[in-house]
């Protein structure tokens, strides 16, 4: 029984993370209908954006979100502006076919810029401290400050989305884009800013992921591969929805990792499977109303 709780508080806190890199792809899709190939990288860039800035300045990677994250989401803001706003329509496959190609450019750009050397954010006592729990259980300080971070994203979010007038302006243009420009909604720049604000949470998930494990250039797929499974397990275009992919997939793995070390990323593939045969809509799919 301790071994089953101990596997699925670690498969909690490992869906945590999932989640944060899910988050920014549910935040595009939600909004702009946008399925962003190049989200992986995106992460990606933002973990060495922020070696960038720890080494410029001597600072640990939590503090370096606060250069980080307003960096990235700039990025956002003028790539939806100038570029990926060109590209959307009804069809998907253009907007597929350039994100496509901005992940090949961001990868061989780190690659060129970088090498291909693996890195790692450090964080010093963080990364190893652990609280004891009881029954003879531990858990990492750093998987709980991933956890908390998930969770006051998503509620932040919820917040932005259901009472604001930016949340607000971001549901009516996914909603009836044509109405809303009707009304005075300004779609090229609420576009924009779903994209600032997805590539706000882009950069802590790479922060995170920079911390937690080491990283390179060809990292980003495997990355837009879990947070793409989080999305659909969730619900495409829901805020807690992708937080309950999040952690369904990383139970999931945590459940395969202790039957065999081989099935860990395997089980989360079947659970994903089993979600898009049985219920395409994910679990918790967002409605119109939301």
């Amino acid at each position: 029984m301790i071994e089953l709780v101990d596997t699925i508080l670690q498969g909690i806190l490992l869906g945590a993370l999932y989640a944060l890199f899910a988050t920014g792809l549910s935040v595009a899709f939600g909004v702009m209908r946008l399925v962003n190939i190049a989200h992986g990288d995106l992460i990606v860039l933002a973990s060495y954006i922020s070696l960038a800035v720890m080494k410029l300045t001597g600072v640990g990677p939590l503090p370096s979100l606060l250069a980080v994250v307003p960096i990235m989401a700039g990025l956002g803001y003028l790539l939806q502006r100038g570029l990926l706003q060109r590209v959307l329509s009804r069809d998907p496959l253009p907007a597929l076919l350039v994100t496509f190609g901005l992940s090949v450019i961001v990868q061989n750009g780190l690659l060129e810029l970088c090498s291909a050397d693996t890195r790692r954010l450090d964080a010093g006592r963080l990364a190893s401290a652990s609280l004891a729990l009881p029954g003879g259980l531990a858990v990492g300080v750093l998987p709980l400050v991933v956890l908390g971070c998930a969770l006051a994203t998503i509620g932040l979010l919820q917040l932005l989305l259901g009472f604001t007038e930016t949340g607000r302006a971001f549901r009516a243009a996914s909603d009836d884009p044509e109405m809303a420009q009707v009304v005075g909604v300004p779609q090229r720049h609420v576009y924009a800013l779903a994209m600032a604000v997805a590539c706000g949470v882009v950069a802590l998930s790479g922060v995170l992921l920079g911390i937690n494990s080491t990283f390179d250039p060809s990292l980003g797929p495997s990355r837009l591969l879990f947070a793409f499974e989080a999305v659909i397990i969730g619900g495409m275009g829901s805020v807690w929805g992708t937080l309950a992919g999040g952690l369904t997939l990383g139970i999931a793995q945590a459940i395969g990792f202790r039957i065999d070390p081989g099935w860990g990323i395997l089980a989360g593939h079947l659970v994903f499977l089993a979600v898009l045969g049985f219920r395409p809509v994910g679990l918790f799919p967002r409605t119109r109303d939301a």
